[in-house]
């Protein structure tokens, strides 16, 4: 790198960019995560006095940590859309993603089911937390490293995906439990929860590989029968949210311990927006970086301008030439 390279980053390291539109996401996650934790606060204050109120205050932590959601997965979009990607950015975001689906997942399980064993209720809460911190540091290590692979999948599942996961799970069992609008009236299966958080722990270290879906953007087009089915299920989610989520994040979870047995073809129909980056690269008569070919039969046929662009070459004028 020139000297002129090198003394342009080190500007920017110095004095990094923050972009609105973006960072204004991160930070509408981390008021969410913040806002969830105040809420559980509350609702553990209320547990022993007022089941029926404790219970709303948890919806409301649930509902803030699905909308970090959401706003987690719109910055990242936000800031590629607009070619507004950044270090700040990238930092500013796992700051955030350690509020909203780390303290705030871990105290809502350890605040609404172990609080009646608060050894193993921290230690639950705790491991969780730290491996979450310890994922994010390691992703922020790889991005650093090789952005443009770290955002295509994800290596082991996200820590997003975990928090809804659990965040859903519970708003699901509050919903069983409208008796008396108290969880603790579940009995066994409230235990799924601690157990959940111990799983997660596990696979957000683990070797499954997850799409990250970050090609997916408002340019990004569907057939029309996908488009009415991803509308449908929107919908759906919307009017069923006491249910729905937590079957989308499980659906998420389980699809990463079936994605190394489906063929290529199928997780490119799957994670659609691969399999548009192929097709872009094919009309600019390029290779896809991640295509593999085992034998000609499968490669894709070469277009015209690439074929043109291979077998043109400037020719130099021999000397007999005037």
């Amino acid at each position: 790198m020139s000297d002129d390279g090198q003394h342009a980053r080190r500007k920017e390291n110095q004095n990094p960019r923050i972009y609105l539109l973006p960072n204004l996401m991160t930070a509408g996650n981390l008021l969410c995560g913040f806002m969830a934790v105040l809420k559980i606060v509350e609702g553990a204050l209320l547990q022993n006095t007022d089941p029926a109120q404790a219970a709303q205050r948890f919806e409301l932590a649930i509902l803030f940590i699905l909308t970090a959601c959401i706003c987690d997965a719109l910055d990242g979009r936000l800031a590629r859309l607009g070619g507004q990607e950044s270090a700040f950015g990238r930092e500013f975001d796992s700051l955030a993603d350690i509020v909203s689906f780390g303290v705030a997942p871990a105290l809502m399980v350890y605040k609404v089911v172990l609080i009646e064993f608060p050894t193993l209720g921290w230690i639950v809460a705790s491991l969780y937390l730290l491996c979450g911190a310890l994922r994010l540091a390691r992703f922020n290590c790889l991005a650093a490293i090789d952005a443009g692979v770290a955002s295509k999948e994800f290596r082991g599942f996200p820590i997003p995906a975990a928090a809804g996961l659990t965040a859903s799970l519970t708003l699901f069992m509050l919903w069983m439990a409208k008796s008396e609008r108290d969880i603790r009236d579940l009995g066994p299966v409230k235990w799924l929860l601690p157990a959940l958080l111990i799983f997660l722990s596990f696979m957000m270290f683990s070797r499954f590989q997850y799409p990250s879906f970050k090609g997916l953007n408002w340019r990004t087009t569907r057939s029309i029968p996908r488009f009415i089915a991803i509308v449908f299920i929107l919908g759906l989610t919307i009017f069923e949210y006491y249910w729905m989520p937590a079957v989308i994040f499980l659906v998420y979870l389980l699809y990463g311990f079936l994605r190394p047995f489906l063929s290529r073809r199928m997780q490119r129909e799957i994670e659609e927006e691969i399999l548009e980056e192929d097709e872009e690269s094919l009309d600019l008569g390029e290779t896809p970086p991640h295509a593999v070919f085992e034998d000609k039969e499968n490669a894709p046929p070469i277009t015209n301008a690439a074929a043109s662009a291979t077998s043109t070459k400037p020719s130099t004028p021999s000397p007999t030439q005037s």
